[in-house]
């Protein structure tokens, strides 16, 4: 299903570019502009495409069933917050701190509408795994998945908020009117 799934996102123009830090065996990939349910369709062949086994965090109630199965294939790792007290962010770093190897997909609107605001888990989850953040863009204009650099967070949470989102507002997303206003920054 993957190689079908590949050979799709080939045959209709979608390419993946930039330089992959194979060398980082923990990480957050922060991905954007998040605009679609489309961003998913392209994220899993692009995933492929470059080798990486990335996962995601996701309610547990998605994965149950038949879709469910195919999900945690696809690298959703079940969230139940309800069961434990325990906040998504503690969750990740204690998954980090338990794996030699993780790479951890999110989308930091946390929504495929327009969010000026942003999510930050993400950035907790870095700091307290004192692991990178990768940022990888999805430009629909250009039908491009694009790598682009990584760093350690800072003690700046709001200046490495704005410098991803810097970074991120220069992809157009399948709905631009809900992506990163440059406007904004």
């Amino acid at each position: 299903m993957i190689k079908l799934w590949v050979w799709l996102f080939k045959f209709f123009g979608w390419k993946v570019t930039g330089e992959v830090p194979y060398h980082l065996k923990k990480c957050v990939v922060v991905v954007g502009p998040h605009t679609s349910f489309w961003d998913f369709m392209v994220g899993v062949p692009a995933r492929a495409i470059l080798g990486l086994e990335s996962k995601y965090f996701i309610k547990s109630d998605l994965c149950k069933g038949p879709l469910g199965k195919l999900l945690i294939k696809l690298g959703a790792i079940p969230v139940d917050r309800k069961k434990n007290n325990t906040r998504l962010v503690d969750l990740a770093i204690n998954e980090f701190n338990a794996r030699e190897e993780l790479i951890i997909a999110v989308t930091p609107e946390g929504t495929r509408s327009y969010s000026p605001k942003w999510k930050s888990g993400f950035w907790h989850i870095a700091r307290g795994a004192n692991i990178p953040i990768i940022m990888i863009g999805f430009c629909f204009k250009r039908k491009e998945v694009v790598i682009g650099d990584y760093f350690m967070p800072s003690d700046d949470k709001e200046a490495d908020i704005l410098k991803i989102k810097t970074y991120l507002s220069d992809f157009t997303g399948k709905h631009p009117e809900k992506g990163i206003l440059k406007s904004e920054l």
